[in-house]
């Protein structure tokens, strides 16, 4: 591979004493005309490679084919309206649709006409109690930063002016008066990169410009955090906001909207624990809380002295993870038992009125709605089973099909597995391997290992379109649920966040043992994949383990551990990763894993396919832009190192269906490419192509 010269320069940080050289440095510069040039040239050679993948096409054909059904949300009424997201198969943005009645859907909102090219996305819609107003957030280019605008929901009209710079917010209305929301103060340099850290609470009153907008909590120095978020109960009579100095732990505060001169009473004043109010029933408030409970419970306590020692418990930590909702005048809890859902159906007096009976065995969600609700819709799916959605009656318990779509991808002929394998240090991590029946245990499977072992976040089951291409193809897949995670409450997250994130890798690292092992694959056949977490994952795993696999497909990864608290919110990530600033022990055992400080001259590392977004503003390109450049300087053999690099593209959400498809396409493309296939393993499903 002839790779684009990357320039260097001399610049070197210290820190506690130590030296460290970052040579890169100046591809953090997202403004910059050099870095623009280099990700032409980077683009412009990483498209030349994919170009001359025979199979290309073929994939691109074939995604598109299979991405081409109609896709429905779970319905959800607002005031007089019921309404849905709906894709009709290839647009670039779901449609929210609305129905009255027995009349016949309209068109409510369409992104696909926000902006030319699909990059424009919807990112939030909020109505208020009576569903005569909504405010919606839009994104541009994949950004974090979003615009509100509000609509008069019967003529949908704009009634106001656009509010701008919202960033990590909802909106919640309080009445039809107006309505809380989040931001930062823009920052002076690139807004894409710079550093973002203290949250601030506004309300904004219909009808006054934004610039008059009421700052309701974090523009003090006490009062700083990095996420602050803020939302008003069902019944509109409290105010609750909630702010965090990372993305684990917050303090909790109430205030009772109907005194105008209430004040915010704390709740939970330090950041120990995580806590949030789930409901009310008058000043009684149902809280979920991790507090003395890592699988997390229910308690209730008095508005009027709220603070933890009034807590009494409602519905007690159990041995597997709680995640509750409400809807219909019953509490809904879920639990996760393995990553696979099970769900119960309380009432407010904490009295257990059934299990709910599921469709199978997977992953269930949007149990919840408004407390008159007397039906409302649940969508359910798994690794084989595309997402359908179901209409649950609250009061008898019963449960119908509402819609299952119609595509092109039959289920029943593929399998999952869930197994069980020891870590390196003996602990039992499962496993979830889905394939086409009737598989070979031969060692020749293609395999795509996922994993992502962080911030609390669970893998649970759930269908993708890409993925049953994959499998299609022969392939295996297959997710790893990893320390880090929250599959088994906050003690399995703690077990990998700081000086014991090593623990995570090691995870990922005998998941690729057990496949190999067990003739799922071979080395030869074996690719890593995971995004932004995940995606340093990915890269702490092939530094690690250069020799287990044959590919590895960073995304949107945090690839610089010395530096990725000194971009946009990156901070805020500290009580997973810790920071280099901290002291010399997390600095030096930071250094010992950054992917950035760890790749080695003349080392054989596996085919890399990298792939980031210009407009990234959560995990700043330059992570990826300087892993690239240390892998093509560093690389020794014939294994390519690339880097994808979309334009007009953010983390990932809102992302155009088109360009999913084509990124998708390569990255599958050149993992198959790179295991040595010169045509597709199943061509039989080209066969109905219209050339």
């Amino acid at each position: 591979m002839n790779y684009p010269v990357t320039a260097k320069v001399d610049t070197v940080d210290t820190y506690f004493g130590t030296e460290v050289k970052d040579p890169y440095r100046w591809l953090e510069d997202d403004r910059s005309i050099e870095t623009e040039a280099w990700v032409k040239d980077q683009n412009k050679t990483t498209f030349g490679y994919l170009e001359k993948i025979p199979f290309r096409n073929d994939l691109k054909n074939r995604l598109e084919k299979l991405w081409n059904y109609e896709k429905l949300g779970s319905p959800r009424k607002r005031g007089n309206y019921t309404y849905f997201y709906k894709n009709d198969g290839l647009q670039n943005q779901y449609v929210v649709y609305r129905k009255k009645d027995e009349k016949e859907p309209e068109v409510f909102l369409d992104p696909n006409t926000f902006s030319e090219d699909g990059t424009t996305s919807l990112s939030g819609l909020n109505f208020t109690k009576d569903g005569s107003l909504a405010a919606y957030l839009i994104s541009e280019g994949g950004s974090d930063w979003r615009k509100a605008i509000v609509l008069n929901v019967v003529t949908k009209e704009i009634i106001e002016d656009t509010l701008v710079d919202l960033k990590f917010s909802g909106v919640s209305w309080k009445g039809n008066e107006g309505f809380y929301y989040s931001s930062y103060d823009k920052p002076k340099g690139s807004e894409l990169s710079a550093k973002t850290d203290q949250h601030k609470v506004y309300y904004h009153k219909l009808g006054t410009p934004q610039k008059t907008d009421a700052l309701i909590y974090g523009g003090t120095p006490l009062e700083k955090h990095r996420y602050i978020g803020a939302s008003v109960t069902e019944d509109n009579n409290y105010l609750v906001i909630s702010a965090s100095i990372s993305t684990s732990g917050n303090k909790l505060f109430i205030r009772d909207l109907k005194d105008p001169n209430g004040l915010l009473i704390p709740v939970v004043e330090d950041t120990e624990s995580d806590n949030y109010v789930i409901d009310n029933v008058g000043s009684k408030l149902y809280i979920v809380t991790n507090r003395n409970a890592p699988n997390q419970k229910i308690v209730t306590v008095d508005a009027k002295n709220p603070q933890q020692e009034n807590w009494i418990d409602f519905i007690p930590e159990t041995e597997n993870v709680l995640s509750p909702n409400t809807g219909g005048g019953y509490i809904f809890t879920e639990y996760m038992v393995d990553a696979i859902s099970n769900v119960f159906q309380y009432d407010y007096d904490g009295k257990l009125v059934r299990e709910v009976q599921l469709p199978g065995l997977g992953s269930a969600s949007g149990f919840g709605g408004e407390k008159e609700d007397k039906e409302f819709y649940f969508s359910f799916t798994n690794y084989n089973t595309p997402g359908s959605t179901y209409k649950y009656n609250v009061e008898n318990g019963s449960c119908e099909l509402y819609w299952k779509p119609e595509i092109d991808f039959k289920p029943e002929d593929y399998e999952s597995k869930q197994v069980f394998y020891p870590s390196k240090d003996g602990t039992k991590i499962p496993m979830i391997i889905t394939y086409k029946k009737g598989l070979k245990l031969n060692g020749k499977n293609p395999t795509i290992l996922y994993g992502y072992g962080g911030f609390n976040v669970s893998l649970t089951p759930s269908f993708s379109i890409t993925n049953a291409v994959w499998m299609e193809q022969g392939g295996v897949y297959a997710v790893s649920n990893l320390r880090g995670g929250g599959e088994y409450g906050k003690k399995w997250h703690d077990a990998g966040i700081k000086t014991q994130k090593q623990n995570v890798f090691d995870d990922f690292i005998a998941a690729a043992e057990y496949l190999i092992a067990n003739k799922y694959t071979s080395k030869e056949y074996l690719a890593i994949r995971g995004g932004s977490n995940g995606g340093l994952l990915v890269g702490a795993t092939m530094t690690q383990r250069p020799d287990l696999m044959q590919v590895a497909l960073p995304a949107v990864g945090v690839m610089d551990m010395l530096r990725y608290h000194t971009f946009t919110s990156g901070a805020g990530w500290a009580y997973d990763y810790g920071t280099a600033e901290d002291d010399s022990k997390m600095f030096e055992y930071l250094k010992g894993y950054s992917p950035v400080h760890n790749v080695k001259m003349g080392t054989a590392y596996p085919a890399t396919l990298i792939t980031t977004g210009d407009h990234d503003d959560r995990v700043v390109p330059a992570h990826s832009f300087k892993f690239a450049a240390e892998l093509q300087k560093k690389q020794k053999g014939d294994n390519p190192t690339l880097i994808r690099i979309e334009t007009n593209a953010g983390h990932g959400a809102g992302t155009p269906v088109s360009k999913t498809i084509e990124q998708y396409a390569d990255i599958y493309g050149f993992t198959l490419f790179n295991m040595g296939y010169t045509e597709l393993p199943n061509k039989s499903v080209l066969k109905d192509f219209k050339k």
